[in-house]
């Protein structure tokens, strides 16, 4: 840990040396919520969310908060490691035209339903009446990645292997469960007159309400679909790797690890509910993937359980600045050439791919230094080919 910040109701518990002014409101906010819980942790990848800070994580108790979730619940990561330790330039363009035409990128679905096994189960777990009504369309939109930071990289690994990594999240199911419980959460707490004021984005259920049941029952199912969507996906790019690959090819079993979820935890001796939004578990249990930017390296973690942060590290970089303001001030030729450079096969065509350049991301040599409290580095892997969405 950094710092600590002591002047609101709960300490701020910081991994990093500053914070954008944004962000330390959305922190101080948090750190006088009246269910929040013995200190808020921010993640070295920390800045600006909405209502929370992205790297940010609040234990609470009688309550969960929506947004403090975030859209893209269940948003995460998986890995691979495989038995290749070589692939040529020209493998590499031949592989990233199999996965494009198997994994539909940005807004674009399937034609068709996907097999309904790879759909998690609705049966048993209670009414969700909004996995209900978008349950057809998300069987369309199981097994594709999605736009903005979401990705699939071709990596080679500080072991001598080929990884293979995918970003991405619940899709549309999982923005329609966050937006439609905030605007319960907001209206109930107008209702009871809630003390958190409304312009903190921070609107809340309490745990033993109808609402608060029904919201941790589709979001905990956001969380499956976006797991069961990145395994469709990588099951997709391992059958185009053995397609190149031949006679003999394998992978090792998948890491797959969410940072856009809240769940029931003991800490300090006290059942909370940890939201970590844009953070990942790092207990000592966990093996977890710290993702960098676009053309940057990415690292496989060993949790340590630490205490300060609720047994939580960064789940990346971290946006150094907005995407607006990078595709108006980065220089796209600069961006391309560092990528070149490093031989990377990219996704940077135009003005606008510069919203995922490095250039709008933290060091995460320096992000991984910070936290070295949290983690332990098993794998530094460099990318070779990349696929935005």
């Amino acid at each position: 840990m950094i710092k600590t910040i002591g002047t609101e109701k709960l300490p701020i518990k910081m991994w990093l040396d500053d914070v954008e002014e944004g962000a330390m409101m959305q922190a101080r906010n948090l750190a006088n919520y009246p269910y929040a819980v013995k200190h808020i942790a921010l993640m070295p990848d920390c800045h600006k969310g909405f209502g929370m800070p992205i790297g940010g994580v609040m234990a609470t108790r009688e309550v969960i908060v929506p947004n403090a979730v975030g859209v893209d619940i269940g948003c995460g990561m998986c890995a691979v490691q495989t038995s290749l330790s070589y692939l040529s330039r020209k493998q590499l363009k031949e592989i990233l035209d199999g996965i494009l035409s198997q994994i539909p990128l940005g807004h674009r679905h399937h034609k068709n339903s996907q097999d309904p096994a790879r759909m998690p189960e609705t049966g048993g777990r209670g009414p969700m009446p909004v996995v209900e009504r978008e349950f057809r369309s998300a069987s369309r939109q199981i097994g594709t990645l999605g736009g903005g930071n979401h990705f699939v990289e071709i990596q080679k690994g500080s072991d001598g292997q080929v990884w293979i990594m995918i970003h991405s999240g619940s899709r549309n199911i999982g923005k329609q469960v966050a937006d439609h419980y905030n605007r319960q959460a907001v209206i109930l707490n107008e209702k009871w007159e809630s003390p958190v004021p409304r312009s903190h984005q921070l609107a809340y259920l309490p745990l033993d309400s109808e609402e608060g049941r029904r919201y941790i029952r589709e979001m905990n199912y956001c969380v499956d679909f976006a797991f069961a969507s990145r395994k469709l996906m990588m099951d997709r790019t391992i059958r185009v790797f053995e397609s190149f690959a031949g006679k003999g090819f394998k992978t090792a079993p998948m890491i797959n690890i969410a940072h856009n979820y809240a769940a029931f935890e003991n800490h300090f001796g006290e059942d909370v509910v940890v939201h970590r939004k844009g953070a990942t578990k790092a207990d000592k249990n966990t093996t977890g993937i710290i993702p960098g930017s676009q053309g940057a390296n990415s690292y496989i973690v060993k949790g340590k359980g630490n205490p300060d942060s609720f047994e939580s590290c960064s789940h990346g970089a971290g946006r150094n600045m907005g995407r607006k303001e990078a595709i108006r001030s980065l220089d796209l030729a600069a961006e391309v050439k560092k990528l070149e450079e490093k031989g990377v096969l990219h996704a940077i065509r135009t003005q606008r791919d510069l919203e995922e350049a490095a250039g709008a991301y933290k060091d995460i040599s320096l992000v991984m230094e910070l936290q070295r409290d949290l983690v332990d580095v098993m794998v530094e892997l460099n990318p070779l080919a990349v696929i935005k969405g």
